[in-house]
């Protein structure tokens, strides 16, 4: 099972062969890091979003609420769905949703398992960057009862607070800056180290974590002592003999990559982007961002 680290998944219903979500687009306030708080939008409370899970061959109906000042939509990014369900208003037939109002985003899961995301595809330069995102598992029935086997998601975002000049954490609650952003703050799962949430692995432990980035920047991935094998792109499996074995991983933005790696090497190691600000909290020392950890349990 996979486990998005300081979010939750999305309960369903179940009901005559169909799985019911809600998903409630709403303005949050949200904190990044201890005191610092922003008046974002969100997913049922939280940004990202709570995690989809679903199955290869599930029919799904998720029920989209819009509790914004403004018209939404949601993309399926990466699923193959019917064009009046892609949420792509006006380029395609599927509808705005207006203040107020919901649509049912109805299809079947005809993808394989992977990890895919969902955001806003209206006014997406404020809207996804204020935080309207969140990831979609397909998860992979075969995995379920693996012993000595972790399955992590890890979303990536960054978020322009204006009213703080370079080098100030003064605590407080912030609008977010969204013309010509110069982003601050970056998080993974909607926090900055140190309050984001460590991977605990024991070892021997077939590790496999998964990175989406939604935003505008791209993030390259690193992990101290150990090498993974990159095993998934896009939401799809990489054949095993092109499998390349690495210790960072580029996250472009509208990428998802899954790696995996053996957990034989105790300790507790940094897990982190490799953009030197993106690993502090407005460019203050000694570590921000950005940043994890993976912890070795006894």
């Amino acid at each position: 099972m996979v486990i998005t680290p300081g979010i939750k998944d999305l309960p369903y219903t179940y009901d005559e062969g169909i799985k019911y979500f809600t998903l409630i687009a709403e303005e949050i306030v949200w904190e990044l890091v201890d005191g610092i708080f922003v008046k974002a939008w969100g997913y049922n409370g939280s940004t990202p979003g709570p995690t989809i899970r679903v199955f290869p061959g599930d029919r799904v109906c998720i029920r989209v609420i819009n509790h914004l000042p403004e018209r939404t939509s949601v993309h399926w990014h990466g699923l193959e769905v019917p064009n009046i369900m892609d949420g792509v208003p006006p380029i395609e037939p599927s509808p705005y949703i207006e203040p107020g109002e919901y649509f049912d985003y109805t299809f079947t899961i005809n993808n394989p398992p992977g990890t895919y995301m969902y955001h806003s595809h209206v006014n997406v330069s404020i809207q996804d960057n204020a935080g309207l995102l969140g990831g979609l598992i397909v998860e992979d029935p075969r995995m379920q009862n693996r012993k000595k086997y972790k399955d992590y998601l890890c979303l990536l975002q960054e978020w322009a607070i204006g009213a703080l000049p370079w080098g100030d954490l003064t605590k407080g609650t912030y609008d977010l800056t969204f013309v010509k952003p110069e982003f601050n703050f970056f998080t993974i799962n909607g926090k900055c180290y140190p309050d984001t949430k460590p991977l605990p692995v024991e070892y021997g432990d077939t590790v496999r974590v998964r990175f989406g980035n939604i935003q505008m920047h791209h993030h390259p991935m690193h992990l101290h002592g150990h090498q993974f094998q990159v095993v998934g792109a896009d939401g799809f499996p990489i054949a095993r003999d092109t499998q390349i074995y690495k210790n960072t991983i580029l996250v472009a933005s509208g990428e998802t990559w899954d790696i995996r790696f053996l957990a034989n090497n105790e300790g507790i190691w940094p897990f982190h982007c490799h953009m030197p600000h993106h690993v502090t909290n407005n460019g203050t020392p000694p570590v921000g961002g950005m940043f994890t950890t993976v912890n070795y349990q006894s």
